[in-house]
């Protein structure tokens, strides 16, 4: 019989793996803003850039609007059936992707005007799907958070555990920008690419997705007591009585808001650099050739990007005595000054960089949010995958902001912003007030 103290790595490890798939599949839609730009959205004129971010707005209204959705399924059905249930989410998403690349590709001239730009059907169909993808994120994200937080693993404290977690998400991420350029468009230049070569590649995933549910259903994922109300519980208060979660909200609100801009839109403004004359190179190269396949710079930029967090949060795993606190204050006045040298020196590796900085942000400031809630914890994580929204509002205000400027270079003053907010929350608004103390 399993003992208390020392309990099995083997749900861990499951949620760990099934966030990684998360991570691999949320990175995926924001690195086929790029492709889509050049294929779905050639005729879009002055709205290009605004309606290419409106892809990841789609995927992250999933969280504000379905956030709470997983935190109630978690309280009424528990954790494994409520993430089983996300992954079909996630098959939704990706069907509606493949029916988007198979109308475009077959009906190219099924088309609607708005001001000067011709939009595809096909397009509002890719929408839906990332709506859906967004949802699917969203309500595992309820589950794995609280999940990898409370979990008493031996040897570990929240954070570490968070970061370990995040860690693994971490290598979904780094790859898929290069399962993008290598695998669904087979090193293609971007300009060249063809709708209907995702077709094949989204095959894939749907059959790998589908393998994954069976396989979990199968798994034993047990619950954890003290961290969700039972079906029939009613908790006596509401969970915005709490200010330091509240606060908490606020600053994942701006950390997701900056985390996903910096990383959807690095390549946009790369392509704008080059297109105005100032070549980006790596190590004296201006281009990824290799073997006859272009592995493109935009793609290799947002690699090292979602690399920093597999190594900042790999290091950050044996941050045992080191307080979420102390690392949250360091890693935003970094990110911070990396942000304001990015666009005074016009150097987007400034902005690859602050993906290291980026990478603990999330067990930090989840960690500090939830200190003490007990019984409201997952009732707390729906409300807190809610303000992953963040990650929608400004990489839509960003793009739309480089519509108006003509111009990517100053937008990035919008990380400068959600930097400060961070800092202000780990040097103010991590407090617990007296009445917020359970018994």
């Amino acid at each position: 019989m399993e003992s208390k103290s020392q309990p099995s790595i083997v749900p861990f490890a499951i949620i760990t793996f099934i966030y990684f798939i998360i991570g691999f599949l949320t990175t995926i839609n924001e690195q086929l803003q790029a492709p889509l730009k050049f294929t779905l959205l050639a005729d879009a004129g002055s709205l290009r850039n605004t309606l290419t971010t409106l892809i990841s707005f789609f995927f992250f209204s999933g969280y504000l609007i379905n956030g709470t959705l997983g935190s109630r399924w978690v309280n009424a059905v528990g954790y494994q059936k409520t993430i089983l249930r996300g992954l079909g989410f996630t098959i939704a998403g990706l069907l509606m992707y493949f029916t988007s690349s198979l109308v475009s590709d077959q009906f190219p001239d099924l088309t609607f005007s708005v001001t000067d730009a011709q939009i595809p059907t096909g397009y509002l169909i890719f929408l839906l799907g990332s709506y859906l993808m967004g949802t699917s994120a969203a309500v595992v994200q309820v589950v794995v958070n609280p999940y990898v937080a409370s979990y008493p693993l031996r040897g570990t404290q929240p954070v570490q555990r968070l970061n370990i977690t995040t860690a693994i998400n971490s290598i979904g991420t780094t790859s898929a920008p290069f399962f993008v350029t290598v695998v669904m468009f087979s090193g293609i230049p971007i300009d060249r690419i063809q709708i209907h070569q995702l077709l094949l590649p989204l095959s894939l995933l749907i059959f790998t997705i589908l393998s994954v549910i069976l396989i979990t259903s199968r798994l034993h994922i047990p619950d954890l007591e003290n961290t969700r109300a039972g079906s029939t519980e009613k908790l006596e208060r509401s969970i915005w009585s709490f200010r330091h979660f509240v606060l908490g909200v606020a600053a994942i609100f701006f950390y997701v808001g900056t985390e996903v801009a910096i990383g959807a839109n690095i390549n946009l403004y790369a392509f704008e650099l080059m297109d105005s004359g100032h070549p980006i190179t790596f190590f004296g190269r201006t281009d990824l050739t290799i073997a006859g396949l272009d592995l493109g710079i935009h793609a290799l930029l947002s690699t090292l990007y979602w690399g920093g967090f597999l190594v900042g949060r790999a290091i950050s795993s044996f941050f045992t005595t080191i307080s979420a606190r102390t690392q949250l204050i360091v890693t935003t006045v970094l990110a911070t000054l990396l942000a304001v040298f990015a666009m005074v020196a016009q150097n987007l590796w400034f902005l690859v960089a602050i993906g290291l900085l980026h990478s603990s942000m999330w067990s930090c400031i989840y960690s500090l949010s939830i200190r003490g809630l007990q019984k409201y914890t997952s009732k707390a994580s729906g409300v807190f995958i809610s303000a992953v929204f963040g990650g929608a509002v400004f990489t839509l205000i960003q793009g739309g902001l480089a519509d108006l400027f003509g111009s990517w270079r100053w937008t990035w003053s919008l990380t400068v912003l959600c930097e400060l907010v961070m800092l202000a929350y780990a040097v103010f608004g991590y407090r617990i007030r007296e009445p917020d103390q359970l018994n």
